[in-house]
């Protein structure tokens, strides 16, 4: 009888979660079309942040606005009746340069204040905190990672968001990538006296030679891609400076390093063999992606009563990278997507940007909402699902030092 009235209590207030969000529709939908009708760029979502955290405020979050040199980062926390778990809803509002939210991270960040609100109507009686993140940057930027190193993640014991997409999807994964930069310094002489100088041009093009040479002994589904960014200013001039660039992809940090030592040794080869100078940058390293199963699960069964059915990805998809793969190596973390557009509607395209604020985007991520803030409610209320949780992450998810 006991459990019987305590299933019943939940019932209640998973209703009572479900029943907040439709009341603050309007508002959520208000709130991601003024973020889309106002796209920012990296590092730059001034207005982006303020209207999300003018509606946290209202409904009673603390915030913390640009720890360390975010400025567009933010903290919002709301606490429970007394100590527990934290679970984060990570907030993404960043667009992309010439096709404004082509990504649809005006309806990321809808989707986290919402279940955020949701969830804290019922948060009273519950131990626990709940926490919004306002992770700014996400395309180009690494602003999660830059958040992990400012400690924005230390306290928080589960991560959740969700993506706007052309698939209803959970458990996708995703790459390690890192960027290198490479530049050459040799001396420049007429083009009719070539021994006289150093050939930067050459340094560059024996390294896409000798990449492709190398890359039968690079891990399994690595892959490289790489342009000349500068390769000298005119045809009867043997150039002092050429450079490339390149973008490595790889199953696991692992491998990203395993690819990373051959670069290294083609650079300095080539400085021996040639005679230039050179000069490496390499951006900061996106990691793999470990979507937390158990939370997926749960997630999955939540959506399914608003007529939503999560599918796991095909087996032959190939995958892209962001920096939600650091966060997932930190705490259980779910990346998961919601269908707002048909197929053929491509992300970061200006098609994408229509849908992602339609009528439809809006009307699914209000089940996404719903089924985010009911998944929270689970994670703080259910004790073995924790457990799950966090066995699985401790058995799936390497510690890279």
């Amino acid at each position: 009888m006991q459990l019987m009235n305590k299933e019943v209590h939940f019932m209640d207030k998973r209703a009572i979660i479900i029943s907040k969000i439709d009341q603050i529709k309007d508002e959520l939908i208000t709130l991601g079309k003024t973020i889309h009708q106002n796209p920012e760029l990296a590092f730059n979502e001034y207005n982006a942040v303020e209207n999300i955290t003018t509606m946290l405020i209202k409904y009673g979050f603390t915030i913390e606005k640009g720890k360390g040199q975010l400025e567009t980062a933010f903290k919002a926390e709301y606490n429970g009746k007394g100590e527990g778990p934290v679970v984060a809803f990570l907030a993404e509002y960043d667009a992309l340069p010439e096709i404004g939210h082509g990504c649809g991270h005006n309806l990321i960040a809808t989707m986290a204040v919402g279940a955020a609100i949701g969830l804290r109507e019922v948060i009273n009686d519950i131990d626990g905190k709940i926490v919004v993140l306002g992770t700014p940057a996400e395309e180009g930027g690494g602003g999660k990672i830059l958040m992990l190193e400012e400690g924005y993640f230390d306290d928080i014991d589960y991560a959740l968001m969700m993506h706007p997409c052309v698939n209803n999807m959970i458990a996708r994964g995703g790459l390690a990538t890192i960027g290198i930069k490479i530049e050459y310094y040799g001396k420049s002489v007429h083009s009719a006296y070539p021994e006289g100088g150093i050939n930067a041009l050459q340094a560059v093009i024996q390294t896409f030679n000798m990449i492709d040479q190398f890359r039968a002994l690079f891990p399994l589904k690595t892959n490289i891609s790489g342009i000349i960014t500068n390769g000298g200013k005119a045809s009867n001039i043997i150039p002092d400076y050429a450079s490339c660039e390149f973008t490595l992809r790889a199953d696991t940090v692992k491998d990203l390093k395993i690819v990373e030592g051959y670069i290294d040794h083609i650079v300095e080869s080539i400085e021996n063999l040639i005679g230039v100078k050179s000069n490496l940058e390499k951006s900061m390293v996106y990691t793999e992606r470990y979507p937390n199963r158990c939370i997926d699960e749960r997630l999955k069964k939540n959506i399914a009563q608003f007529g939503v059915d999560m599918k796991y990805p095909d087996p032959d998809m190939k995958y892209g990278s962001s920096d939600i793969g650091n966060v997932s190596l930190k705490v259980p973390t779910i990346h998961s997507y919601i269908k707002i557009a048909d197929k053929g509607v491509n992300s970061h395209s200006m098609d994408f940007t229509k849908a992602s604020n339609s009528s439809r985007a809006y009307e699914e991520i209000i089940k996404a909402t719903k089924a985010m803030a009911l998944t929270g409610f689970d994670i703080l209320t259910d004790e073995n699902l924790r457990e799950n949780i966090n066995k699985e992450f401790i058995n799936t998810v390497p510690k890279y030092v």
